[in-house]
């Protein structure tokens, strides 16, 4: 089973937050993004058996987007 993970920063806290649509509970932030996908490798499994306990073997599929505002000098 494929499962899509968002991770999206928020420019606001400084922090990059992982969802998904896909896994129920899934809420993580880090200020860094490779903690971030460790942590959401580490939270999955344990989400998935809360969620499902006879889940199949899975795959995740990031998604990741940052925006940022730069000004332009003029």
């Amino acid at each position: 089973m494929n499962y899509i993970v968002n991770l999206a920063w928020d420019p606001e806290t400084s922090v990059w937050i992982a969802t998904s649509g896909d896994i129920p509970g899934l809420v993580l932030e880090s200020g860094s993004f490779d903690a971030l996908l460790e942590r959401v490798r580490f939270a999955v499994p344990e989400l998935l058996e809360l969620n499902d306990p006879d889940a199949t073997p899975l795959t995740l599929t990031f998604q990741s987007e940052r925006k940022e505002r730069i000004m332009a000098h003029g």
